[in-house]
């Protein structure tokens, strides 16, 4: 199955014309998912089964060093040397999960946000994500997986990617429901935002790696780098693609979205210390002064 399938259409139809647009987001748990989190930790059932477990933000902390690395599936992944991405250091952005055990070795974290990856994706996931890797999974796609097989998340560690305008359990947010949140940050206009504390939510801005970048934000102790964020390609094959075969991405119309996102976290991070790297050679950041370093550029 390549896309979403049909009846999640119809769900989603179904849901914003039934409840309306501030409860739309139903669908991304209707039918048979359900979270119970408690403080730091919960679990996830479904169809009145458990199916996994719930930590919180610090578990990522503590397993995480002083570099952190957002990898995505970007084209310019092909032209990168990866052996100097030390085991533990790198959060794989979706279809990166296929430098898992392979140009990269083991993954800190793996995060997917849109269930159409998993739809599209599935049998990639079970190859490359190992059991008890930590997972940061939106609710939707914990309730793709659940419908695909309800078992497989058992023997993963998962933290949950909470859209902070469109929680779990609660009617959708206003810009003045979310301005009066004492943990986060917005723009003067109030299109764009960042979570301090992503356990409570954060900001969805168009791309995995913008939720991505809040927790390796939280976590991070020194410097946090982009590998294959690129976004200004989008339109092209993703490096684990070929031109006959490649699936829809939203990116490129989500470029000034996602950007303006990154560039609220350059100046959090500068408060905190914490230094933004960019190691791809044509990102969209390169025209938001976010330089590039060639590190990891293929020598000849």
């Amino acid at each position: 199955m390549t896309h979403r399938p049909w009846h999640r259409s119809l769900i989603k139809s179904g849901t914003r014309v039934f409840l309306g647009g501030s409860l739309a987001h139903v669908q991304d748990w209707f039918p048979g998912l359900s979270i119970v989190r408690k403080e730091d930790r919960g679990y996830v059932r479904y169809r009145g089964a458990k199916v996994a477990s719930l930590v919180g933000m610090d578990r990522l902390r503590e397993q995480s060093g002083e570099m952190i690395y957002i990898v995505g599936s970007g084209p310019s992944i092909r032209d990168c040397d990866l052996s100097g991405v030390e085991s533990g250091t790198a959060i794989l952005l979706n279809g990166a999960i296929r430098l898992a055990g392979e140009r990269i070795g083991e993954p800190l974290a793996v995060a997917i946000e849109d269930e159409r990856f998993v739809w599209r994706h599935n049998h990639m996931m079970r190859e490359k994500i190992a059991p008890g890797s930590l997972c940061l999974f939106s609710v939707s796609v914990l309730r793709a997986l659940c419908e695909i097989d309800r078992g497989w998340l058992g023997d993963k560690t998962v933290i949950l990617i909470d859209d902070i305008r469109r929680p779990y359990g609660a009617r959708r947010r206003s810009l003045e429901d979310l301005k009066k949140l004492p943990y986060v940050q917005m723009d003067a206009a109030g299109s764009t935002g960042l979570s301090l504390v992503p356990d409570r939510g954060v900001f969805v801005g168009g791309s995995v790696a913008v939720s991505t970048l809040q927790f390796a934000l939280y976590c991070a102790h020194r410097t946090i780098g982009f590998l294959g964020i690129d976004i200004s390609n989008a339109r092209e094959p993703r490096f684990y693609e070929t031109s006959g075969n490649t699936a829809f991405s939203g990116i490129a119309r989500a470029e000034g979205r996602i950007v303006e996102h990154f560039v609220l976290a350059r100046k959090m991070a500068v408060e905190r210390g914490v230094s933004l790297v960019n190691y791809s050679p044509v990102s969209a950041l390169l025209k938001y002064d976010f330089g590039y370093d060639d590190r990891f550029a293929l020598r000849a």
